[in-house]
């Protein structure tokens, strides 16, 4: 399999050089595809269309966030190919500011990933004619698969009895749930637990 994936990647980087940024094999033999932002849905296309590749079942679209980065954000798309028996990771690292081209002309089934990339990153995709939140409620602020967005979030949603409706606040912690030890709950007990004696036993012989 690893010999006709490195096939396969030479393939892909002849017959599209200009898309093709780099192709690696990693240790558990899956081939991922690095590829330029502009020419996705072009090499998306030949993916699906061209005889010897042949992946035209779209598995999943998700995204990575390396706030470090000065491209932030790596969009990443898994193909499988039912006629080769082969799969394949394609990959378009972004700006935080920079929009991809929506594949949905390709894969209509992009359609959904794409808005819960949206949702949960802040990434925009053009050519998407209907790019709404997908997951968080309307009027969300922020976007939850962020290194950035605080785990507590920004607004908390109650139920008032007194209103006797759902009501929208700023989120408001004291000190003391901010406070971090990073201890093991089992660090500092101050119980034994049974046959602990034993090896403070041992110790002391």
């Amino acid at each position: 399999m690893t010999q006709a994936l490195k096939e396969l990647a030479e393939y892909l980087s002849e017959k599209r050089s200009d898309d093709v940024l780099a192709t690696h094999i990693n240790d558990m033999g899956e081939l991922s595809i690095d590829v330029t932002p502009a020419h996705l849905v072009e090499f998306i296309g030949f993916l699906k269309t061209d005889r010897t590749t042949r992946f035209s079942t779209l598995v999943d679209i998700t995204a990575v966030d390396y706030p470090s980065r000065d491209r932030r954000f790596d969009v990443v798309y898994h193909f499988l190919s039912m006629y080769q028996n082969h799969r394949i990771r394609v990959k378009a690292t972004i700006r935080e500011e920079d929009m991809l081209p929506s594949i949905t002309s390709v894969h209509s089934s992009a359609g959904w990933y794409e808005r819960e990339i949206y949702d949960m990153f802040g990434i925009l995709f053009t050519g998407h004619d209907d790019l709404r939140r997908l997951l968080t409620d309307y009027g969300f602020r922020g976007h939850p698969l962020r290194k950035d967005f605080p785990t507590t979030g920004y607004t908390e949603v109650r139920y008032d009895e007194e209103l006797k409706r759902v009501v929208y606040e700023p989120v408001s912690l004291i000190q003391e749930y901010r406070q971090f030890d990073f201890m093991s709950p089992w660090e500092g007990a101050e119980y034994i637990l049974p046959g602990d004696e034993k090896a403070k036993e041992e110790v002391a012989k």
